[in-house]
């Protein structure tokens, strides 16, 4: 019996339809839950040879951690932080890109009770400022590659609560060296007494009229990941599961170890720098991954390749999440690969909550599935009553799900909206079919999703403000083959100022400088005023009047 069973009323099989799992499926858990130690060591204590994670740098260096080799560095991470100065309730800023000390890192603070903040490794100096004071950031963890440590001691003077910084690769004048301080650590650790109630997780998520949000998750949080990865991915016990996504985001969380371990998976996490489909489809065949998930637009570039000459016979199940997938890929993959694309639904206040799963409902192109065993979704009219069939609404849960958010850290007001009427209001829009299936329509602000990242059109406006020749801004989402949407700035010049190629280019260049590169507008418009509403908020919708929604 794989060790989700331990917390869910079914398994994963035991039920002959899709009615009969959503009338069966609880999950139920003792009020000290903490997933590092009820079920990484649990499977270290039974099966310590399992592997756990497979990783792969970009120079090809390979290293198979099994379980119980797993538990020991986590323990060994753990008591570092503990000499570091780092207790229960203390916040601590994870940057690791795609190093496996970020799974070490982060099983550490689990059992520690300390608060996990991941962040990307493309953050500038602003970001690290914003970022740090709003959460309160104790100690940070910081790869060494590349800018990383240069832009957060960039920004140390404008942040007092940072006490302790560590960098995971070489050394740092006034850091200390993480991986020194782990290898030197011991390897036993008690189990620190933690509630599932208490926060675990706080992820920034973009906002539009302001700056990031941070989305607050307790130790609940992983089990609402057994419908992701156990049900949805269909991860196999003993299997190889590939999620691709940098670990700054919370869809690492949702591919690469909760639900993949709750299903006795490991994990395959592949460091490279830059996406390359060739590349990708020559990691599936040599390391014969058996389940998939990646965004539609890297289907898309796989596609471009010959897949005759990969042999992916290895893979069983593939899905997909982040943005629509239309007929044209999901019917050339499963003619190529002979599997069908099972799409899924969630945001970083949510694990999986609308998805195809396996075998009790189909894939039907273009839409997200159905809404999953665990959470109550439906479609709000403008009143916040249940739409009719083919009426589009707000996408909402009327359900507290394992899983679900518990609200905005440090944000009463955006937490009370999240969840006003009794329900959680995802601020996404969609339409029911007949069927039940959901059909995404778009968000209700001004969020833009763009390759997968999601961009709040407030931090890019506030750098756009800080260029000496910008008098007004506003950022959009606007269509492209590619990205799905792009970035596109309107800008209001300052007097004595000249639109022109020359400064355009100029503009994106200071954007790119100050903020994180995939943010910066690619398609920029200068213009002699912005719409706005009488009380003068400019109109994004407006802007975005025949260039489609974000």
């Amino acid at each position: 019996m794989a060790i989700y069973q331990k917390f869910t009323s079914v398994g994963r099989d035991d039920c002959s339809s899709l009615k009969e799992l959503y009338a069966r499926y609880s999950v139920s858990y003792p009020e000290n839950f903490n997933f590092a130690y009820d079920v990484l060591d649990v499977i270290a204590e039974h099966t310590p040879e399992k592997l756990a994670l497979l990783w792969v740098g970009a120079d090809g260096a390979e290293k198979y951690i099994t379980f119980g080799e797993l538990r020991r560095q986590v323990n060994k991470t753990a008591n570092y932080f503990a000499s570091a100065g780092i207790g229960k309730g203390d916040f601590v800023l994870l940057v690791l890109k795609r190093s496996y000390l970020f799974w070490y890192a982060l099983m550490a603070l689990h059992k520690l009770g300390a608060v996990a903040v991941q962040a990307t490794h493309l953050l500038m100096r602003k970001d690290y400022e914003y970022r740090i004071n709003a959460a309160g950031i104790k100690m940070a963890v910081i790869t060494g590659d590349g800018d990383c440590a240069a832009e957060l001691e960039a920004a140390l003077p404008k942040c007092p609560t940072l006490e302790i910084r560590a960098i995971s690769t070489g050394e740092r004048a006034g850091w200390l060296s993480f991986e020194a301080g782990v290898e030197a650590a011991s390897e036993d650790f008690p189990r620190v007494p933690t509630l599932a109630a208490d926060t675990m997780l706080v992820s920034f998520s973009s906002g539009t009229t302001g700056y990031p949000k941070m989305v607050t998750h307790t130790f609940a949080y992983p089990l609402g990941h057994i419908m992701t990865g156990v049900f949805w991915h269909r991860v196999v016990d003993g299997g190889l599961h590939f999620t691709i996504s940098d670990t700054g985001w919370l869809k690492s969380l949702w591919g690469k170890m909760y639900g993949q371990w709750f299903g006795e998976s490991a994990v395959f996490v592949y460091d490279f720098d830059k996406f390359n489909a060739s590349d990708i489809l020559s990691k599936i065949e040599k390391y014969r991954v058996s389940t998939l998930c990646v965004p539609p637009t890297m289907y898309r570039f796989m596609l471009l390749e010959d897949l005759s000459k990969y042999d992916l016979s290895s893979l069983l199940h593939c899905c997909t999440a982040g943005e629509a997938l239309n007929s044209d890929i999901f019917e050339k993959w499963k003619a190529a690969v002979g599997l069908p694309i099972y799409e899924g639904f969630g945001q970083s206040e949510t694990t999986v909550c609308c998805g195809v799963l396996y075998p009790y409902s189909r894939p039907v192109p273009g839409s997200m599935g159905l809404g999953v065993p665990g959470y109550d979704m439906f479609v709000a009219d403008s009143s916040g009553r249940p739409a009719p069939p083919g009426v589009s609404g707000e996408i909402c849960v009327r359900n507290r799900p394992a899983g679900l958010h518990v609200g905005y850290y440090r944000n009463d007001e955006a937490t009370a909206a999240s969840f006003s009427g009794g329900v959680y209001h995802t601020g996404d829009v969609a339409y029911m079919d007949e069927s039940g299936y959901f059909w995404y329509v778009g968000r209700n602000d001004d969020i833009i999703k763009s390759s997968g990242y999601r961009i709040g059109p407030f931090e890019v406006e506030s750098v756009l403000l800080e260029h000496p020749a910008v008098l007004e801004a506003a950022v959009t989402g606007v269509p492209d083959p590619v990205r799905g949407f792009a970035v596109k700035a309107t800008i209001v010049l300052k007097t004595g100022f000249a639109p022109g190629d020359e400064l355009k280019k100029e503009i994106q260049t200071f954007v790119k400088k100050r903020t994180a590169p995939y943010k910066y507008p690619r398609v920029v418009e200068f213009v002699s005023e912005l719409p706005k509403t009488i009380s003068g908020k400019i109109r994004r919708v407006e802007i975005r009047e025949g260039e489609g929604k974000n």
